[in-house]
């Protein structure tokens, strides 16, 4: 399926999609509290059949509904993506007896799932993370090896209300990203506390505190030492995906300012009269639509196997968030003052957008990455020694 062109099934599924936040997902999450897990919210994502497409979906799939809910209902929009954040480890990694206790209950949305990486110290250079875990013979039980997790983490989205949470920790010091491991941590473990963040945006984020908490070798997600694979594993699934949120909200903000600037009167016609705000209006319009492009095509790569995931991934979110965060910003600009009142779409869209720019990997990271992937996929010239 070439990546620019969406199926008849693909977008009628999409047109579903849209309708579903608009209907029946923003009615609940508009009773949510702001900065809270809404188990409401997600219990209705389970019974629609949403969550336990996490699982069965293709990166592309996770794109449209992504970038579909986002359209209609941010809140839904991020709280399946938590989930899905929190749990493709266990999905990808786990054993038997970790899949079969969790992701049935991630699927029906009773069980929030969370993705603790990012450290104070450790946002942007995750490998430089310090929470440390370290060999406890006797904590290992019946499992054989164990260890306790001392240390913090920061900026976690869904923590502290999450249910369990895919921790990454050193267990290897000065090995660099070769030294983590990836645990699952159930959010009972003693030693285990939590303190939620007041964050712009809307969504739960909080920071943890480990004091020597117990894990065993049944804990491990993956292999030991090897848990930084899983962590860039799930971020290249899911950078697209993020791009595809910040798309929908883009589009969201691009259909607002269309029907606006065509009924606005101002300076003796409509607002959409003015060559200048037409043509700020086919910026926001031509942005969007290149993103939308990028994302599908990085989503396609993914599903497909095909070479340079990680350069894709990376050039899909950042030029998706960064423009997303363009054409909202536009989109107040061309509204004026009413898109700054608590409550208008735009001043929800406008907290909205700009954290999409950091997590999972800041716009500079993704810069990196990219260049990165460029020069390792470039050969020397000929005649010189690589």
């Amino acid at each position: 399926m070439p990546a620019f062109s969406l199926e008849p099934q693909q977008q009628a599924w999409c047109a579903e999609l849209r309708t579903l936040a608009a209907e029946r997902l923003r009615p609940v999450a508009e009773k949510g509290e702001p900065g809270r897990v809404d188990r409401a919210l997600l219990a209705q994502l389970g019974r629609l059949g949403l969550l336990e497409r996490l699982f069965t979906s293709g990166a592309l799939d996770l794109c449209l509904m992504r970038e579909s809910l986002a359209h209609g209902c941010t809140e839904a929009e991020t709280a399946l993506a938590l989930q899905g954040l929190g749990a493709h480890p266990v999905h990808a990694h786990g054993t038997p007896a970790q899949r079969a206790r969790w992701l049935p209950a991630v699927a029906d949305g009773s069980a929030v799932a969370a993705f603790a990486l990012s450290e104070r110290a450790a946002g942007s250079d995750a490998a430089a993370l310090t929470l440390r875990a370290d060999p406890d013979p006797g904590a290992g039980g019946g499992a054989g090896r164990g260890w306790r997790l001392t240390g913090e983490k920061c900026w976690i989205s869904n923590a502290p209300e999450a249910d369990f949470y895919t921790v990454f920790a050193r267990t290897a010091p000065g090995a660099g990203s070769r030294g983590i491991t990836a645990f699952l941590v159930p959010a009972d473990r003693p030693g285990l506390t939590g303190s939620a963040l007041d964050m712009l945006s809307p969504h739960p984020i909080g920071a943890l505190a480990f004091d020597g908490v117990p894990v065993t070798a049944d804990d491990v997600l993956g292999e030991a030492d090897r848990g930084f694979r899983v962590a860039m594993g799930t971020l290249n699934l899911f950078r697209p995906s993020v791009g595809a949120f910040a798309v929908g909200m883009a589009q969201a903000a691009l259909e607002a300012t269309l029907a606006h600037t065509a009924r606005r009167d101002a300076f003796g016609g409509k607002l959409s009269d003015l060559q200048t705000v037409a043509h700020q209006v086919a910026e926001m319009a031509l942005r969007t639509e290149a993103a939308r492009l990028m994302v599908y095509a990085a989503a396609t790569a993914y599903d497909d196997g095909a070479p340079g995931v990680p350069r894709r991934a990376a050039m899909a979110k950042l030029l998706a968030t960064e423009t997303a965060q363009y054409v909202v910003d536009t989109a107040v600009q061309l509204h004026g003052a009413r898109a700054l009142r608590r409550g208008h779409l735009l001043e929800h869209l406008y907290r909205e957008v700009r954290a999409p720019r950091i997590y999972e990997g800041a716009s500079e990271v993704q810069r990196g990455i990219i260049a990165k992937e460029l020069y390792a996929e470039t050969p020397p010239p000929a005649g010189e020694a690589p």
